[in-house]
């Protein structure tokens, strides 16, 4: 049998694989249409399986990659690594593409061959990509509410992940993707946050680790910036775009159920708290995942989160939310965020014997007064690394390679979901929530 897209065969592994995902896809738990439901799984359910076994890296080195997703994200990516390979800095080849949107794939699938002189294969299902054996890593920019399933089903086909932030959209997907990692150390999954690579957030940890401001007791961040007509909008829609011609909307809509035609939700689901956690997921993750690596602190335990309609009232998700998440080493952590001012927070770790500035590109640390005779004041002056989101790739085709595990691991993304989903469930539900290490459980207060 041969597949019209990609002109490739199709053998018996391959329908296999396609008969499985398909049966085990139709487990989708959705539960009404409350998102923040703490029972919603959205997700696969069951058993855990064993991934397939990883198609081995050839004699030349080259990684041979798929991408899920080539609009907003997915297309910067294919232009990085694109770069990569034209200029010689790393030996990497897009070999097959995913989008449901056809306008978006045909100028991916362009630029693709344009730039590596032969054809990349197109899909509409993204299924049929991971069926290839030919293919080492997979890079998911996909919608969130794809992000779980799409990884899944990309780990268990044997592929190496690159999934865009944030991991998961609800806790519950997040759990269970760890799972599968752990359940299955062959493969590997790496989270696209991408100022974990900055090297100020390994200074700060360093000093963290070492005892140099004494006990860790409170951190801050934000991510805030400004814009006049609402946030998202950027995302331009396309009046050509129609379901069942150019756009393949039931497939879009996937785990989330069936929706009517909505251009605006297909080109700015951010927006959309059935979606998205806005900024929480989209732009907070940036902040949170380094601190979070650097502080070292467990898993957060209890999270309480405002939200607010300010400015841009037409936005379902807010427009401004302030976090505060207490972990189970005892720390605390205030997190701002905002589309309706600029001015952020200044990032930094408080301690009972010093302080550490990271707003800049440096770590600086300043004893506190009580213990400037005790502690050195300390400055580590950071070596540039250019783009950090290309560090970030250059560090998942590194891991592709090594088979050492990412920076931005799956335990971390964990942990940050955890913060992430109950930050927005406070703030959608009015309540403190917890979250128990030991079992794995989140519960609200009052």
């Amino acid at each position: 049998m041969i597949n019209e897209e990609s002109k490739k065969p199709v053998g018996n592994d391959r329908r296999d694989f396609l008969k499985g995902a398909a049966l085990a896809a139709g487990a989708i738990a959705i539960s009404g249409n409350s998102l923040l439901a703490s029972e919603r799984i959205g997700a696969k359910t069951g058993a855990i399986g064993r991934a397939a076994r990883r198609t081995p890296l050839g004699d030349d080195g080259v990684v041979r990659m798929g991408i899920i997703g080539t609009g907003g994200m997915g297309g910067g990516h294919i232009d990085s690594f694109l770069r990569f390979a034209t200029r010689g800095e790393d030996k990497v080849k897009i070999v097959a593409i995913c989008d449901v949107n056809h306008k978006r794939r045909a100028v991916a699938e362009n630029k693709i061959n344009k730039a590596q002189g032969d054809e990349c294969a197109v899909y509409n299902d993204y299924l049929e990509l991971l069926a290839r054996d030919d293919i080492h890593g997979v890079l998911i920019a996909s919608p969130e509410h794809w992000h779980a399933q799409m990884a899944e089903d990309a780990l268990m086909a044997g592929k190496d992940v690159y999934l865009e932030k944030p991991m998961t959209l609800r806790l519950p997907e997040a759990l269970r993707l760890r799972q599968v990692v752990l359940n299955n150390p062959d493969v590997l999954l790496q989270v696209g946050t991408q100022k974990i690579m900055l090297p100020k957030y390994k200074a700060a940890q360093a000093m963290v680790a070492e005892g140099a401001i004494g006990k860790p007791t409170f951190s801050q961040t934000s991510y805030c910036r400004n814009s006049r007509d609402g946030e998202w909008k950027y995302y331009g829609i396309d009046p050509e775009w129609e379901p069942g011609v150019n756009v393949d909307w039931d497939r879009w809509c996937g785990p989330a159920g069936v929706r009517d035609w909505n251009p605006a939700l297909c080109a700015r689901w951010r927006r959309y708290k059935d979606f998205s956690t806005g900024i929480v997921g989209d732009l907070l993750v940036h902040e949170i995942t380094p601190l979070m690596m650097a502080l070292d602190q467990g898993w957060p335990t209890r999270v309480v989160a405002t939200g607010g309609h300010y400015i841009d009232k037409a936005m379902e998700n807010h427009d401004q939310v302030n976090l505060q998440i207490q972990f189970e080493k005892g720390h605390t952590l205030i997190v701002a965020g905002s589309t309706c001012n600029e001015m952020g927070l200044e990032t930094m770790i408080r301690g009972h014997e010093g302080t550490i500035y990271l707003n800049g590109g440096n770590c600086k640390m300043v004893p506190q007064r009580l213990f400037a005779d005790d502690v050195e004041p300390q400055e580590v002056i950071c070596e540039s690394i250019g783009n950090d989101q290309d560090a970030l790739r250059r560090n998942w085709l590194d891991c592709i390679r090594t088979r050492r595990q990412p920076d931005s691991n799956v335990d971390l993304g964990t942990k940050v979901i955890v913060a992430v989903d109950l930050a927005t469930r406070s703030m959608w539900e009015g309540k403190a929530f917890e979250f128990d290490p030991s079992s794995m459980t989140a519960t609200s207060i009052g």
